[in-house]
């Protein structure tokens, strides 16, 4: 009894959230990272009112040159186009993880602004905290028009699939001029009127000591901001919920707990770097217990961002593939008894040396989380983070959803039993001696809050 009335509430909790409705027909499920680049670049192509394009980060490469690029050429032939960009301040104005910071993205988007003189392409930089380790602007969605292309990648080559090797992503096209209003007035209302925020394409902005106290005053605000949208749809249609949050008792954060403890039959949920939240895992040992599926997706170690191969020079950040890796061993090994019986199925997804990027959730047929949060203590208390939560109780976007799923599978492996994956004394000596060093001083919990 008690069991059904807290999933009562946490059914409540999904039933009162404003959503905006939506047509099956604008809603297109792309399937890979080049599809998206062309389908970004076509967007861009043929805008008439507005472009925003929101990420992590764009960077100077092939991909990112080709999209700012577009950018440029589609304000000088429509000079009425109102065209900007968000991406993260920290990230910005360094290199690369152990890289110096010369010649930083933020360098090279002031060169670009100087080579289209009187072409306005602003490029904003968005502090989250005071430290990039701290916290970073990790909204999603490309707002181009009434569209919004959601997606939980960044704007580089391997994202955009511009050379050989790619990074994997989801990608959804939602034509819905009620859902990109309600998107474009948080970016207007809660991010670009802050002080904290700055040009980046300007080489006199400030320093991140400058900005400092207006920082704090920004993050503060973000914890009290959210999406403002009409609730206009039934219950019973095909719908769109979005959400923004930052901390731990976010709406974002508070929707994802109610989304998974809701779950009538089955819960599917990808993410690239196994370190849940404690909550979250709490969540699925509580499915599992009430005889529920659970089907986790998850990058192999070697599909990871971080992964070092053994032939090259090893750094400390590459060890963290392999801390995954041990909590992933460790949550099987606690859990075997319902991967024998077939409830927990968890999946390692690798396609030779290129990696995996997936985030998201689906919970029986009917709801189904567009999002960039890793589902991971970092995104959980330190960053800016948003989603679209998709009600379809009439099951409308089933054969995408199966189709999408389906593909997500083809490149991955059922792990049978929690023995499969490597322990720490299978582990290269760097990554071994470094591990335990990690361990005896206790920092790799540290390391597992912001990485």
């Amino acid at each position: 009894m008690l069991s059904n009335f807290r999933r009562t509430k946490h059914q409540q909790h999904l039933a009162q959230l404003p959503k905006i409705p939506q047509t099956v027909d604008d809603v297109q499920t792309l399937h890979g990272p080049a599809d998206f680049r062309v389908a970004l670049l076509s967007a861009i192509e043929r805008a008439r009112q507005r472009i925003y394009l929101v990420a992590l980060y764009l960077e100077q490469d092939e991909g990112g040159e080709a999209i700012l690029s577009a950018l440029y050429r589609a304000k000088q032939l429509n000079p009425e186009l109102e065209v900007c960009i968000l991406v993260d301040w920290h990230r910005a104005q360094r290199g690369r993880i152990g890289a110096a910071a010369v010649n930083t993205n933020a360098d090279w988007y002031c060169r670009m602004a100087q080579q289209h003189y009187g072409v306005s392409v602003p490029i904003y930089g968005v502090p989250v905290n005071t430290r990039e380790a701290l916290g970073v602007l990790h909204l999603k969605g490309y707002i181009i028009d009434d569209t919004v292309i959601y997606s939980g990648a960044s704007l580089n080559n391997v994202y955009l699939h511009q050379l050989e090797s790619y990074r994997y992503d989801r990608y959804q096209l939602i034509r819905n001029p009620a859902l990109a209003e309600c998107m474009l007035g948080y970016i207007r209302n809660h991010l670009l009127n802050a002080p904290a925020v700055n040009r980046l394409d300007n080489p006199d902005r400030p320093k991140s000591i400058e900005i400092k106290n207006d920082t704090r005053l920004f993050r503060q605000s973000l914890r009290q901001a959210a999406y403002t949208c009409n609730d206009a749809a039934s219950y019973d249609s095909l719908t769109i919920t979005p959400l923004v949050g930052l901390g731990k008792q976010s709406p974002l954060n508070k929707t994802i707990h109610h989304l998974m403890s809701c779950a009538d039959s089955s819960l599917t949920l990808c993410t690239p770097y196994f370190n849940m939240p404690a909550l979250l895992v709490r969540n699925i040992i509580a499915l599992l217990r009430q005889n529920k599926r659970v089907e986790i997706i998850v990058g192999d170690k070697t599909a990871n961002d971080f992964y070092i191969p053994e032939d090259q020079p090893f750094k400390i950040i590459g060890a963290l593939p392999y801390l995954y890796e041990i909590n992933l061993r460790r949550f099987l090994g606690r859990l075997q008894r319902y991967v024998d019986n077939g409830q927990l199925v968890v999946r390692l997804w690798k396609d030779g040396d290129n990696t995996y990027h997936l985030k998201g959730m689906w919970v029986d047929d009917e709801w189904q989380l567009l999002t960039g949060n890793n589902l991971n203590p970092r995104a959980w208390r330190l960053d800016l983070e948003n989603a679209l939560l998709i009600h379809d109780p009439q099951g409308a976007l089933r054969a995408q959803r199966e189709h999408e799923l389906g593909l997500i599978r083809t490149h991955t492996k059922v792990v049978a039993h929690y023995t499969e994956l490597q322990g720490i004394g299978d582990y290269p000596i760097k990554v071994r001696k470094l591990i335990r060093r990690l361990r005896r001083i206790r920092i790799d919990r540290l390391i597992s809050r912001i990485l």
